[in-house]
């Protein structure tokens, strides 16, 4: 299947073929805002009723970064890429918790966070590596019973989390300028960075949420090859004239 970045000549493209691509999700964007936006342009330069476009794992709203977007039969290979190692960078918030483990929700439970050392992150960051248990944030699209978490989480409901088993490959602790953790993370399929913030942060003793976080790449896709938005519409219009 026919891949797609930056580097690429779009003259090749074969619709009827199908193929993926590399973009960039800018923040406050969903990912199926990229997606619709996508379709919407290539039917229109192919004229055609419908066009399938899909994505290979989901950005929050609130982060930025790489996306594999399928089309037409593209689609059906998003699941391999889904299975993909992934590298993502950012930022975590000590002294305090949120609801949705972002900064999406309003802060509480602030606790002080004078007197932690770069030395004691490194050492809570060993416990986050291999295979460990996470639990997915509330306000995550994960299903319950059929329903999304978040669903259940707005109309108040009481969610029991199902647990999940994910793999941590590396977990780097950057910089740390208080109250604010730089971090990196490469981790596999399911991994929740808001979960491990939380998780981070319980191990502190001090909470802590996402506050910035970049998917820098999946598999052997990177970010630096990515189309932006507005760069891969405007080379989809020169090839199409």
């Amino acid at each position: 299947m026919q891949h797609l970045d930056k580097t690429s000549d779009l003259k090749s493209i074969q619709p009827e073929v199908g193929f993926t691509l590399s973009v960039k999700k800018p923040i406050g964007w969903t990912s199926f805002d990229v997606v619709n936006k996508i379709r919407y342009h290539l039917k229109f330069l192919w004229k055609k009723k419908k066009v399938k476009v899909g994505h290979a794992g989901t950005l929050d709203p609130l982060a930025e970064g790489l996306l594999i977007l399928g089309v037409g039969k593209g689609t059906k290979v998003l699941e391999n890429w889904m299975g993909e190692e992934k590298v993502y960078s950012g930022h975590f918030k000590l002294g305090c918790v949120t609801p949705s483990f972002d900064a999406e929700t309003e802060e509480m439970g602030h606790k002080s966070t004078e007197g932690i050392e770069f030395d004691q992150l490194l050492e809570a960051s060993k416990e986050f590596s291999g295979y460990i248990k996470q639990y997915p944030p509330v306000y995550s699209a994960v299903k319950k019973d059929g329903v999304k978490l978040y669903k259940m989480a707005r109309r108040g409901e009481k969610v029991d989390l199902p647990e999940r088993v994910v793999n941590i490959e590396s977990f780097e602790i950057l910089d740390w300028n208080n109250p604010i953790v730089a971090f990196r993370v490469k981790c596999g399929k399911g991994t929740y960075i808001r979960s491990l913030a939380s998780d981070f942060g319980e191990k502190l003793g001090t909470g802590a949420y996402l506050v910035s976080l970049n998917r820098e790449s999946i598999g052997s896709c990177h970010i630096n090859e990515a189309f932006e938005i507005d760069e891969l519409l405007s080379a989809l219009n020169e090839v199409s004239d």
